[in-house]
């Protein structure tokens, strides 16, 4: 076999990878919540607090799978025993009614899941530097296989009931865990040192004034994925409805994602993080009035927009702010904040929102909160020109 065949097979068994991955995550993040509010009767803060488990996990847990990672030099096979124990957490998870029993399972399966992401983008990283590939396109698989595993996990559900989220969740990452076997062996270093350079990144304000910005922003959107089908069903929508919104709204982020580099150069960072931020910000405030379902199911397109513009955007902002030395520091530290710190504030809030007022009052406290990011954006944007100016200002004064 040649070697462009080869490559060609490896980004198969990849793209298949993160498919199946993103359709477990799919499949049973969404209608979580609902599971856990129809099926076992907990409370708005009960749920709140199982589902902000995983966010504060992986802000402490995921440098641990990187030492590991680093120490043992077998990201390969520690990616695939992590995939086999996710799933056997979560088919035990579907045998728990207890409050206390929840929440042990989902701190033992947000310890597993939170080393599958990063180990696995290392090792995709690792083999498409090393044959020239795309990593990007081999990531939209895993949009790909998230979106279609709400739709399919939704009609499931209203088929059998929904504990059948936990079965296919499970199902989905075994058979990722056979796929992991035909990967290469990549190793490549995944763990990043956070100290190293945080004592330069703390001394820049327009980087710190960013990771308050992340927070207000991201926190929102990954919060997103856990009450959205509540909302969803609250309005009047069913379990499938759920599974068609989500497949709207995470299927509309694949291609704008696509567009995102050229439209950044074309209209520059500010530009965009602004107009997405914009954008998600007057989607949580539509929330709140709760509108017809037929809107709700329009407006997450907007997802698309918001999401695959603004998440690619950042990380360049991130990268291009942050001097060289601790750029990878900077990395670490803009996921830690957004994805995980901002993540769990988000969904612990919202759990005791939805218990003394309503889901849609969760969807009112996103819009506040992206608002706050929205001013800093623009406050950030304004400094940067006010220190140009002045630059320029000088530079003319020495010459004269």
């Amino acid at each position: 076999m040649d070697s462009v065949s080869q490559i060609n097979k490896t980004t198969r068994y990849f793209n298949s990878y993160f498919f199946l991955t993103f359709f477990s995550f799919g499949a049973l993040f969404p209608l979580l919540t609902v599971y856990l509010k129809e099926d076992v009767g907990l409370t708005g803060s009960q749920i709140g607090m199982i589902m902000s488990i995983s966010p504060v996990v992986m802000i402490f847990v995921q440098p641990f799978w990187g030492i590991f990672s680093d120490y043992t030099q077998k990201p390969k096979q520690i990616l695939i025993w992590t995939l086999f124990l996710t799933a056997i957490s979560g088919i035990v998870f579907s045998f728990m009614g207890t409050y206390a029993g929840l929440l042990i399972l989902a701190f033992l399966l947000a310890v597993t899941q939170s080393a599958l992401v990063p180990i696995s983008d290392s090792i995709t990283i690792s083999y498409v530097q090393r044959v020239k590939g795309n990593y990007g396109y081999i990531r939209l698989w895993g949009a790909f296989g998230f979106a279609v595993a709400v739709l399919i996990a939704g009609w499931l559900s209203d088929f059998f009931s929904l504990k059948v989220i936990f079965y296919t969740f499970s199902a989905a990452l075994l058979i990722a865990t056979f796929v992991t076997t035909q990967l290469p062996k990549e190793s490549q270093a995944i763990s990043v040192n956070v100290r190293d350079g945080l004592g330069t990144l703390v001394r820049m304000p327009k980087f710190v004034m960013f990771l308050v910005t992340t927070f207000l922003i991201f926190g929102p959107i990954f919060a997103n994925n856990f009450y959205f089908g509540l909302l969803i069903t609250d309005i009047g929508g069913t379990v499938t409805g759920v599974g068609i919104a989500f497949l709207l709204a995470a299927g509309s982020e694949a291609p704008f994602m696509r567009i995102a580099g050229k439209w950044i150069n074309k209209f520059g960072l500010y530009v965009i993080m602004i107009s997405a931020a914009s954008i998600a910000m007057i989607r949580w405030t539509l929330y709140f009035f709760e509108p017809p379902l037929y809107v709700v199911y329009v407006s997450t397109i907007a997802q698309g927009f918001s999401v695959g513009l603004f998440i690619p955007a950042a990380l360049q902002f991130v990268r291009d702010i942050s001097p060289t030395s601790a750029r990878a520091t900077a990395v670490s530290l803009y996921t830690a904040v957004g994805n995980g710190l901002g993540c769990w504030f988000c969904t612990f809030l919202g759990g005791f929102l939805i218990e003394y007022y309503s889901v849609a009052h969760v969807y009112l406290f996103f819009g506040v909160l992206t608002l706050g990011g929205l001013i800093l954006l623009i406050l950030i944007r304004l400094s940067e020109k006010k220190l140009v100016r002045i630059s320029k200002k000088n530079l003319l004064s020495r010459k004269s």
